[in-house]
């Protein structure tokens, strides 16, 4: 028989929660598509794995012995898959970046040179993520590093190493009545319109929402986008306003389109970011070593 792993992971994220809306929201899912996904699992199966509660999931006697054996299954797969992909790499000398909108800034090319003079003949894949996918692939294991905005989603699960903090500021369209200011207060936004990123990306939309300095009003939603372009677009059409960090005005300059800088809401942060199933990979340590060699320095 021949299950989804994807099935698996499900069903393991439902037993560890006890509980739908919570294993839904940590698999960045909606509830009635991981209900969907868990009853397909059983008919697979011809077994009932859960027993809906007042509080919650119970697993049955067959649930319980799925649950204890899929988590060494799916570990024992990403392990496979891991090494199967570290060996591809290694012959073919490359090392897979992922990366998010400006990724590491200027110092990125730096980083890339570095990297090139530490392993003459090996070059450095860029992967451009979807916004929807705020570790940029890292998780699923289709790279072997990353340079990303924090935070992450599952990021405490993660090698997470700092390499520049810089202000968020606000974009707007040109013609939109505030744009005249030099600078703005994130209070004064509140009210307006954003363009934000997909629901999936989680706790990284909600960052980029701003919704930790909101004191508990809800964000209004003028568009969704996925990528920088969408974003820049949505923006100049005058769906909404966004975050940004400060270095997209020299990254995503654009007739139509003001940068403004912005108090009252934390500053940004870049990592690079790999999995600590990497940490006796030797490329993967030799390309964040290069990363380090690039990291801002504190202000003094």
């Amino acid at each position: 028989m021949d299950v989804d792993t994807r099935l698996l992971r499900y069903f393991a994220a439902v037993a560890e929660e006890g509980h739908l809306t919570r294993a839904a929201e940590r698999l960045y899912v909606s509830q009635p598509a991981l209900t969907k996904q868990i009853r397909q699992l059983e008919k697979q199966l011809g077994v009932q794995l859960f027993v809906r509660t007042p509080g919650g999931m119970r697993l049955t006697e067959a649930g319980r012995a799925l649950a204890d054996r899929v988590p060494a299954v799916l570990d024992g797969l990403a392990e496979a898959l891991r090494r199967t992909r570290q060996a591809a790499r290694r012959a073919e000398q490359v090392v897979r970046a992922g990366f998010l909108a400006g990724a590491a800034g200027e110092a990125t090319q730096a980083i890339i040179a570095a990297f090139g003079r530490r392993r003459p003949g090996w070059r450095v894949e860029m992967r451009h993520a979807s916004w929807s996918a705020p570790t940029a692939d890292l998780v699923a294991g289709d790279v072997d590093v990353a340079l990303l905005p924090l935070p992450l989603p599952g990021q405490e699960e993660l090698r997470v190493e700092v390499l520049l903090t810089e202000p968020r500021w606000v974009v707007m369209a040109e013609a939109h009545p505030l744009a005249v200011r030099e600078e703005l207060a994130f209070r004064e936004l509140w009210d307006e319109p954003f363009v934000a990123a997909p629901a999936e990306a989680g706790a990284w939309r909600d960052y980029w929402l701003a919704t930790e300095g909101r004191e508990g009003r809800e964000p209004r939603i003028g568009a969704v986008a996925d990528n920088p372009d969408d974003w820049l677009s949505a923006v100049a059409n005058g769906y909404g306003i966004a975050l940004a960090p400060a270095s997209a005005a020299r990254y995503y300059a654009r007739p139509g389109v003001a940068y403004r800088p912005l108090t009252g809401v934390a500053p940004n942060s870049v990592a690079v970011v790999w999995k600590p199933a990497a940490d006796a990979d030797p490329v993967v340590r030799d390309f964040v070593g290069c990363c380090l060699e690039y990291r801002q320095q504190p202000s003094s």
